[in-house]
């Protein structure tokens, strides 16, 4: 599938043109709306109370009036307290069983009857009464006890006979107490001994059990009346103006003014104007976003790979950030942002990474309770971002990067909050351990460049810093079969990085396709100049024989570079190196040849085409320079700068450089770099002046 299918080309007709231009704005138009519905669709749009405030802070907003009438609720520690006090009151309803003691009793008798021995009569009436007193009190479980005890219960409600009657706790009998109280009576005419013939333990079953319906009701009556509010605020009344700072008294009537507001306004009511503005909101930016690219990066669109990735990682952030807050999913603040410029400043460029950063960012703070901060923080550290990270070319940049964006994070934010706060104790430590996660997620951006870098069809400069080592099987074979080329194509590569380095272009990018534009040569290498030894096979061929080999190399090497799966950003400079130019030695041979035959030129014409940008018409000059330098008789500093604004001048007269961006100006800085560096490759020295004879 080929993504650059609205590129014109000069050939095409005028309505071939004009259905490209529709073409163009159709896509434009379904980027813009469907990255907006998108992430519109997943903006969270609950009623939420439109402002933010801290205790201690100042209003951020203008004089705020209530609009209606509403009452001051109390805050949770307020109603904890006054619910703990009131509990501390609260009587829990009991049920007592009294046919508990009734059959305790029969089992005692019937227990005796067993016992031998005189007394036995005596020792039971004992233990009647013991065990009448009891469970009059109430008996209860252990853990039932223990349970009134740890809730500080003073007393409970008793209920015998549908008769409730209130009964302090510490009258009360667990099964254990119980046992103490009546082995413990009167031990001189009871001795233990024999009391514990009865097995005293087995006739203490507990009478009083808790009857949960009724504790309920009475303790969420009791809690009723409580009154959730300790005042009223008026309609009309002030609540704050902008500029003061916000006491605990004014925190309070915020909060109940939070609270009314949204039950005021229920989330259908909301719906449709909440919905308005986030679709117009998302809308300009996304028409931003691509007036931006209509008028700088026009390529970007007609190439449509770029922009659905810009637009893509938009899209999928603002979508991961409304889930994070919708669902409350962590904190917004361990997004790795910042990936997103990192990413389009590698495969594009640093003003449109920025541009794009910060549209997101703006996107993004629309679902934000505090979204100043987060603005703030996120524009500051992908200017860090995009200046830490100008070339990827190792994998040690990325870790390097992801570090200098937590600990910038974590400065700005506390420079923000020391200026909000001015106090380093209350500065939340937490969001320190969110940085630090956020700049772990980063170093993700690595593996997601190579997936996109295989998605879209990019090339990254760690893909170019790899085609470009010398072991590299086809420059290795190069290196084996036209020697001289390869030695020729490291000198252009020399010198045109050194240009793109001058002029800001992308100086990887030249490198490697340098390296690569003459593989073609080695399908045929003897039949051309850098790779003879002495014979020149031209001489038994025909100048148009000759010069279809030479072209041929350009055609070869786009071949070859299929073959081994070059990219083809690197094809391209295989393809411009020579652009729509002519083998001139070949053409004016044939021409003085044939003095009165027509000529067709395209035999002697390379298939093209011109060079479309900066770093494919550096390779050009740098190209043909340097392979003219090869035919100098000597090499002075007149010679060279001679030969250098030859060359040029006549690439730039014969109109190769007129669909690519590169200036004049840009063109004389290669030039002088030119100069500079092939007089340091000779050894150039300055012409001696000779000596006049004398008259």
């Amino acid at each position: 599938m080929k993504w650059n299918f609205f590129t014109p080309k000069p050939t095409k007709g005028r309505k071939q043109l004009v259905q490209e231009k529709r073409n163009l704005l159709l896509f434009k138009v379904l980027l813009v709306l469907l990255s907006t519905v998108a992430v519109v669709y997943f903006m969270p749009r609950d009623a939420q109370f439109n402002y933010t405030y801290d205790i201690d802070k100042p209003w951020r907003y203008g004089q705020l009036i209530a609009t209606f009438k509403f009452p001051i609720y109390k805050n949770d520690s307020v109603m904890q307290r006054e619910q703990d006090s009131i509990m501390r009151r609260f009587q829990p309803y009991y049920n007592i069983d009294s046919k508990v003691k009734s059959d305790m009793i029969k089992k005692l008798q019937a227990a005796s009857n067993r016992l031998k021995g005189s007394g036995t009569s005596f020792y039971v009436r004992h233990i009647v009464a013991m065990l009448d007193t009891v469970y009059r009190y109430g008996l209860l479980s252990a853990e039932e006890y223990g349970s009134l005890k740890d809730k500080g219960y003073g007393s409970i409600r008793l209920v015998d006979n549908n008769t409730a009657v209130s009964v302090p706790v510490k009258f009360l009998f667990s099964t254990r107490s119980a046992y103490e109280y009546i082995m413990n009576q009167d031990t001189v005419m009871y001795p233990r001994a024999v009391m514990q013939q009865f097995d005293v333990i087995e006739l203490l079953q507990p009478n009083v059990s808790l009857d949960p319906a009724k504790t309920k009701v009475e303790e969420e009556a009791l809690k009723a009346s409580i009154s959730g509010a300790r005042g009223i605020v008026q309609s009309g009344q002030k609540i704050i103006d902008r500029g003061e700072i916000v006491t605990k008294e004014t925190y309070d009537i915020l909060r109940s003014l939070e609270r009314e507001s949204t039950k005021h306004k229920s989330a259908t009511e909301h719906f449709p104007y909440k919905l308005l503005g986030q679709t117009v909101f998302v809308l300009l930016v996304m028409s931003i976003l691509v007036t931006y690219l209509s008028l700088f990066r026009k390529d970007y669109l007609t190439n449509g790979r770029s922009a659905i990735l810009l637009y893509a990682l938009i899209v999928v952030f603002s979508i991961v950030a409304s889930l994070m807050m919708s669902r409350n999913l962590l904190n917004v603040f361990m997004l790795p942002c910042c990936m997103v410029p990192i990413i389009i400043r590698v495969f594009m460029d640093s003003r449109t990474a920025y541009m794009f950063h910060c549209a997101m960012t703006l996107i993004i703070s629309l679902v934000l309770r505090y979204p100043y901060e987060f603005i703030i923080m996120q524009l500051a550290a992908g200017m860090i971002a995009i200046q830490s990270l100008r070339e990827l070319s190792q994998r040690s940049q990325i870790i390097r990067t992801a570090a200098v964006i937590a600990v910038s994070y974590m400065v700005f934010y506390t420079a923000y909050e020391l200026i909000q706060e001015n106090d380093l104790m209350k500065i939340d430590n937490s969001m320190y351990i969110c940085f630090v996660i956020n700049g772990v997620l980063l170093l993700f951006t690595y593996p997601l460049l190579w997936v996109f870098e295989k998605g879209f069809r990019f090339v990254s400069d760690v893909t170019l810093v790899e085609l470009s080592n010398i072991n590299n099987p086809l420059l290795q074979r190069m290196t084996e079969v036209a020697p001289g080329t390869f030695q020729h194509s490291m000198q252009v590569a020399n010198l045109a990085s050194e240009v793109a380095k001058k002029i800001g272009a992308r100086a990887q990018l030249v490198r490697t396709g340098a390296l690569y534009h003459d593989i073609g040569k080695m399908e045929r290498p003897v039949f051309f100049t850098e790779n003879q030894a002495g014979g020149n096979p031209h001489k038994h061929l025909t100048a148009t024989k000759s010069a279809e080999v030479i072209i041929a190399h350009v055609t070869n090497g786009l071949m070859l570079a299929d073959k081994n799966h070059l990219p083809e950003i690197i094809k391209r400079f295989i393809s411009t190196h020579h652009g729509l130019g002519k083998t001139k030695y070949f053409y004016i041979t044939y021409k003085n040849e044939h003095p009165d035959e027509e000529v067709d030129d395209a035999l002697f014409t390379y298939p093209g085409p011109n060079p479309s940008t900066k770093e494919e018409a550096i390779l050009m000059m740098a190209d043909s320079v340097e392979a003219a330098s090869r035919s100098l008789k000597e090499y002075t500093e007149e010679s060279i700068s001679g030969l250098v604004d030859k060359v040029i001048d006549s690439q730039v007269a014969e109109g190769y450089f007129n669909e690519c961006d590169i200036t004049f100006k840009e063109i004389a800085i290669a030039k002088s770099v030119f100069k500079e560096r092939l007089k340091i490759v000779y050894h150039t020295r300055i012409s001696y002046p000779e000596l006049n004879a004398k008259p």
